[in-house]
């Protein structure tokens, strides 16, 4: 995948340090770049919209729950 693609995916946010993590259904992972108030979605299902900066790095632009 090229990167600045833009993303719209769902699944579980957990805590990873410096980035949360996004734990796809699929089994695959995405290191999110998030800034703002993000912690009482952790542990829950969540919609993130953001726009790739890496190997698996979004720079997320929205983030809700799902």
């Amino acid at each position: 995948m090229p990167k600045g693609t833009l993303h719209e995916l769902t699944g579980v946010l957990l805590d990873n340090g410096l980035y949360p993590i996004l734990r796809v259904r699929d089994g695959g992972e995405w290191r999110l770049d998030i800034t703002g108030r993000y912690l009482q979605l952790l542990g829950q299902h969540v919609k993130v919209i953001g726009r790739r900066s890496g190997f698996d790095l979004l720079d997320v632009d929205r983030i809700e729950a799902a």
